[in-house]
């Protein structure tokens, strides 16, 4: 997100707008993902045509976390880090945001009644660390998991910037590899041997650093990568559709970030973005140049925006429901991402604004 270091200054400002396109890319569909997720979660109970399309946008929806991570390991990976300094700027970004928006969750759970207070002080004191230590919000996950990741870079790119490409390959296919045999289907054919710690979204990091450095042939264009992601994306619309169907109940299998589905969906539009050379116009660069620095932010509060949008107390009624799904779920994703941007760019012009919206 828009918490990664700029690329070293010997690298020209053109060859970073891959990178802050795709990174709005992603942040849009993250808020699609969240957007689809209650119709998707309603399988049996809305029409099968709704259902279909939900699984559809869900799908393509998926590669928004692991490219957030892919591209802080092309970012962060490639230099040497003085490891307090590191540990200081990147939690320093990151964290007050964090606990601002974890604190504005517990409020608005306070106000819609899930959470109750009482005439307890400490009482209340730990119900909101409670709140900080699980996640105040479903979405914030994700920023518990990045704080993981930055304290293992500094050892990681140390390991990247010296291992030879024989090396990080193999690191890789051991990455696939556990993944491959963790995946329920294969479970009867886990060994005993302890590889748990080759597991997680430490692997999209060194993936991410790899197919941004690494010079391919020029055969190998963005047009193949593209069908690469056409084919995967249809392996997972219609694997979870023929799974749920199986289950007779809602399968994720092909959903989850650490799955072969998605690694190769992830990998495959992270090349399409870095092997085209498409070139927006003037304007439209402006507009994904200032969406892209407040990125963070944007992910941070999309969730309460969302949720305020479709909630039926404020007869606001902009969610998937409000026309037929095809138009309304990227409509109100649209809508969500925009008052989130306009919110996180309202706090920006406070006083120590930047330290909570950015």
């Amino acid at each position: 997100m828009s918490t990664t270091d700029p690329i070293p200054s010997t690298t020209k400002p053109q060859q970073l707008d891959w990178i802050n396109n795709l990174r709005v890319l992603a942040m849009f569909l993250v808020v699609i993902l969240h957007t689809t997720s209650p119709m998707l979660m309603a399988y049996g109970k809305v029409p099968n045509n709704y259902w279909l399309i939900a699984d559809f946008y869900n799908a393509q929806a998926r590669f928004g976390v692991p490219v957030f991570v892919m591209i802080t390991g092309a970012l962060l990976l490639s230099r040497d880090y003085e490891l307090g300094d590191f540990l200081k700027r990147r939690l320093w970004r990151i964290i007050p945001p964090f606990l601002f928006w974890s604190l504005i969750y517990v409020a608005y759970a306070w106000y819609d009644e899930d959470i109750t207070f009482t005439a307890d002080t400490w009482m209340n004191i730990k119900i909101v660390l409670h709140q900080l230590k699980f996640g105040a919000s479903y979405h914030l996950w994700y920023v518990y998991m990045l704080i993981g990741l930055y304290f293992i870079i500094p050892i990681l790119s140390k390991f990247v910037r010296n291992a030879t490409e024989t090396q990080i390959v193999y690191f890789l296919l051991l990455w696939l590899g556990v993944m491959f045999i963790n995946q329920p289907y294969l479970a009867r054919y886990n060994p005993q041997i302890d590889l748990h710690n080759m597991t997680g979204y430490m692997g999209y990091l060194v993936l991410g650093y790899y197919l941004a450095s690494k010079q391919f042939p020029g055969w190998l264009n963005a047009k193949w990568f593209g069908m690469l992601f056409l084919v995967s994306l249809v392996v997972i619309v219609a694997g979870t559709y023929f799974a749920c169907m199986a289950y007779k109940g809602l399968s994720t299998l092909f959903y989850e970030p650490i799955s072969p589905s998605i690694v190769v969906l992830s990998a495959s539009i992270f090349m399409v973005f870095r092997l085209s050379s498409f070139k927006l116009s003037p304007k439209i660069r402006q507009i994904v140049n200032f969406a892209g620095g407040y990125t963070y932010g944007i992910y941070l509060s999309h969730a309460l925006i969302l949720t305020i949008l479709g909630d039926p107390d404020y007869h606001l009624n902009i969610d998937y429901t409000f026309y037929t799904p095809f138009i309304s779920i990227p409509l109100t994703a649209l809508i969500c991402y925009s008052l989130s941007l306009l919110l996180v760019w309202l706090l920006s012009k406070l006083p120590f604004g930047k330290w909570i919206a950015m």
